[in-house]
């Protein structure tokens, strides 16, 4: 597939995505480039001065970290380098109280669902109740056709990619494939739905018309 065509595709499957987003009360946008998302996450973050970050590796693409650390803002960032085990819990705890907290999802239905799965629940736990302002990037190889192919999504491929990354002592990081295992480092403890925007929860989404992440 050439890349006009491919950008055209993944504008037609993005735009379908957002517009069931907002029917769902989301704000959501469809951005053609990385640059374009981190220039709407700066103008949406200008107020805020305490920030919570989930493990994405599409929010770290983004430098969204560097940039709001640069303008001397607070960052709570459990993957922070050289933090204790019991400092790292506590940033996890802070990213619920914190004014913004930035993640990624690891699917997005075209019917209009943001899909999860967590080992520990820190991400899933903000995203949905505790911050003033939750901002969602994901890359356009995160869009399936509807919930039930989201799921599929997560077990069958980003789940085995983000284990692996993690070095998890888990089937998938092994196989690539999903054993529904009891491994104590599985990362796909709890699973999250948000079929419409949580009430108290102001919730934007970008999506991305690249590839981002697992």
């Amino acid at each position: 597939m050439d890349q006009i065509h491919k950008k055209w595709l993944g504008t037609k499957l993005g735009e379908h995505c957002v517009t069931h987003l907002i029917n769902h009360r989301f704000d959501a946008h469809l951005v053609q480039t990385p640059q374009a998302a981190v220039n709407l996450i700066l103008d949406w973050t200008a107020p805020f001065e305490r920030f919570g970050f989930g493990g994405s590796d599409t929010i770290n693409a983004l430098g969204i970290k560097e940039r709001l650390k640069d303008m001397g803002k607070r960052i709570f960032d459990h993957n922070e380098e050289g933090l204790s085990f019991e400092t790292s819990l506590e940033y996890r705890k802070k990213q619920s109280n914190c004014d913004c907290f930035l993640c990624s999802a690891n699917a997005l239905s075209q019917t209009g669902e943001i899909v999860n799965m967590d080992g520990i629940g820190n991400r899933i736990n903000a995203m949905t109740f505790g911050p003033k302002k939750v901002i969602i990037v994901a890359g356009i190889n995160k869009v399936t056709q509807d919930l039930d192919s989201a799921i599929r999504r997560i077990r069958e491929v980003a789940a085995p990619m983000r284990a692996k990354s993690l070095g998890a002592d888990t089937p998938c990081a092994l196989t690539g494939r999903c054993a529904d295992c009891n491994a104590p480092m599985r990362i796909c403890n709890i699973t999250s739905i948000l079929h419409r925007k949580p009430m108290l929860t102001d919730i934007s989404i970008i999506v991305v018309n690249e590839e981002m992440g697992y």
